[in-house]
């Protein structure tokens, strides 16, 4: 007979001691004894009914199967899984080793589950694979250039530099064409400014006609012609006392007036050139006063007219004043203004300024006459026409 198998505790040190009340996996009893039966028959192949659970540790419930794919078949066959690790099993034992022992099968905590693949979605490949693609972007028809897109803010912020850059070369080029040798011109400008009076003609500074394209209400033409020049003279009475005394600081050098009429000789407006002897920081002085104390809109501060007899401006006084401007000049020793009333001789009792009798809305009878633009609209043409006598004056000979 062969020699008895080693006991169980050396072949699997996990199985757990047998007890008296197991059937010992041997084939004998718990006492030790033979089944029964006919001696030296084969042993029945064992159950185990009542064997022992080897304790499962957490590490082994935890850990990952590992699916066995690489080994050959006939290896898998032969191999079994106990708490992750692959064990192979026994090889098999001759015809006459089996008559005598038969080893008991191997006892495992519960079922194992079937090896899988790992799950795709746990691989970061997988889960970079499976991600979508979402562009927003616009795909380039065949091979033509693509053109970016210009949103409104852009194309109006292009335009207005544009519009700058043109504005500024205009300025610069008007500083050239008007300034032409720098602060000297500036200075001879000014001086030739003061003189003007005393050489250009009357006719130059105070034409026969003048034209008032739209000056009217409404952007209506306007003719005015002159019936009446007044001699160079000072400044005596020519304004009321407050305004004389607002002028003083510049003082008068000379004083050129004259009266013109609409083409229906309504309305009568005198128009005069002040020339001063105040330098250009003086004048600049003095429009900062104007414009910052609103001095052209106070009904005590009015230039007076010239009533030029045998006219129809022989009744214009101070009581007929109905509107009027004054404008001063601050790269010429000029004060410029204009007056005007009707023609009939009828008396203002509130008269007003030009700006406000041009103003849209403006009810007062000035207003709705329109010797607010016939005050203006004058004062404009002739102040434009001293600028022109100045800058032929100031030309230098080529």
């Amino acid at each position: 007979m062969s020699p008895p198998p080693p006991p169980a505790s050396a072949r699997f040190p996990d199985a757990p001691p047998s007890t008296g009340r197991e059937a010992r996996r041997d084939g004998t009893g718990a006492n030790g004894s033979a089944p029964s039966g006919r001696p030296g028959a084969p042993a029945e192949t064992p159950t185990e009914t009542t064997a022992r659970l080897r304790p499962v540790t957490a590490s082994e419930t935890t850990t990952r199967l590992r699916p066995i794919t690489d080994a050959p078949k006939a290896e898998r066959a032969g191999s079994i899984r106990s708490g992750g690790e692959r064990r192979t099993a026994p090889a098999p034992v001759s015809a006459a080793a089996s008559t005598a022992w038969s080893p008991p099968a191997p006892t495992r905590p519960g079922p194992l589950p079937a090896a899988s693949a790992p799950d795709p979605a746990l691989s970061w490949t997988a889960m970079a694979a499976a991600r979508p693609v979402v562009s927003f972007g616009e795909p380039e028809a065949f091979t033509e250039r693509a053109w970016h897109r210009v949103g409104p803010r852009t194309a109006a912020a292009a335009a207005c530099l544009v519009l700058g850059l043109g504005l500024i070369g205009g300025a610069v080029t008007g500083s050239w064409l008007t300034d032409d040798g720098g602060d000297d011109a500036s200075g001879d400008h000014f001086a030739t400014a003061g003189t003007i009076w005393h050489n250009a003609p009357v006719d130059q500074l105070f034409p026969p006609t003048v034209q008032g394209t739209g000056a009217g209400p409404g952007g209506a033409d306007r003719t005015w012609t002159r019936i009446a020049v007044a001699p160079d003279s000072g400044c005596a009475h020519a304004f009321d006392p407050l305004l004389s005394k607002v002028l003083a600081p510049v003082g008068c050098q000379r004083l050129v007036r004259a009266t013109y009429t609409d083409a229906t000789q309504s309305y009568v407006t005198t128009v005069g050139l002040l020339f001063t002897k105040g330098d250009p920081a003086a004048m600049s002085a003095l429009a900062h006063r104007f414009r910052t104390e609103h001095l052209d809109r106070r009904t005590d501060l009015m230039p007076r007219p010239y009533a030029a007899r045998d006219t129809v401006a022989a009744g214009f006084g101070d009581k007929q004043r109905a509107s009027w401007t004054v404008s001063v000049l601050t790269d010429a020793p000029v004060v410029a203004y204009a007056v005007s009333g009707w023609a009939d001789g009828r008396s203002v009792d509130a008269p007003l300024p030009a700006a406000d009798a041009m103003r849209a809305g403006a009810t007062t009878a000035p207003a709705q006459a329109g010797l607010g633009n016939e005050a203006q609209g004058l004062a404009d043409r002739v102040e434009r026409r001293l600028r022109q006598s100045i800058g032929t004056a100031t030309e230098k000979p080529s």
